[in-house]
């Protein structure tokens, strides 16, 4: 009883029901959207007083929900969902955004407690910089208030042998409404990457605006629009699976299954 409780135990703790990974990865023949409700992907906005609301976040979440339904088994809803840091509903989902494009204002108290339960128990943070700039003063602050909730933790570039980058599309980097640097800085936990920075607005590319696309893609267009989609879809499966791709046991499965990216 004294060992410490893995991941997967941990998240199936904190949230209401366990997710079946072998169902999304097609080892069930029963489609995963019947599994209802439970073990859904949704994805959630951090809201915080004084912060903007992006008016697009809805068209974001619908949109990636919508192409993970697609192009996966896994279910998620198309619908968005607006969280605060102090809030018991923190802890009913897994996964988190919180994005924005100017500097923040330092967490409150009950913030810090609220998130620093919610990464104990597993939760991932998807920070977005809107700037599309290279450590913008939006990603600084967060980096810094972060760092007050985590103060063991440090953000540093995930290895492109990474689990995030296989988890269902083979990729070599990251993509978004901009180029960025291309790699993913995380702050890790447990050899987890809980908190993971997206500097090149993921966002901007996955926005939409009465039936297209709300922002264009620079400097790769429609094909740098894919790359963004298919790591949209990575991260996804990252949360509702955690490194459970890593296990060598399933390889010829997942050699067989995987998506290739151009």
């Amino acid at each position: 009883m004294g060992q410490r409780i893995s991941l997967m135990n941990r998240r199936s703790l904190l949230f209401s029901s366990a997710l079946s990974c072998l169902g999304f990865l097609g080892f069930l023949s029963k489609p995963a959207r019947a599994f209802g409700d439970e073990g859904v992907f949704r994805v959630r906005f951090l809201e915080r007083p004084g912060e903007s609301r992006n008016s697009l976040l809805s068209s974001v979440a619908e949109r990636w929900a919508w192409e993970v339904v697609q192009r996966t088994s896994a279910p998620a809803r198309l619908s968005a969902s607006f969280v605060k840091a102090d809030s018991k509903s923190l802890l009913s989902e897994p996964f988190i955004v919180w994005t924005g494009f100017e500097k923040v204002s330092p967490l409150t108290a009950s913030e810090i407690r609220g998130l620093r339960t919610y990464f104990k128990l597993g939760g991932v943070l998807l920070v977005n910089d809107e700037s599309g700039a290279l450590q913008s003063a939006f990603t600084l602050s967060i980096k810094k208030e972060l760092k007050r909730v985590l103060p063991s933790a440090y953000p540093t570039p995930l290895p492109k042998e990474h689990v995030l980058f296989k988890t269902y599309y083979l990729l070599g980097s990251a993509s978004g409404r901009t180029l960025g640097s291309g790699a993913v800085e995380a702050m890790v936990v447990d050899k987890d990457a809980q908190i993971i920075f997206s500097d090149n607005d993921l966002l901007g590319a996955l926005s939409r605006k009465d039936g297209n696309w709300a922002n264009s893609v620079e400097p790769g267009g429609s094909m740098q629009r894919e790359m963004a989609i298919r790591f949209a879809v990575n991260l996804t499966m990252y949360v509702l699976c955690s490194d459970y791709k890593n296990d060598q046991v399933h390889a010829p499965f997942l050699m067989r299954n995987r998506k290739k990216g151009p």
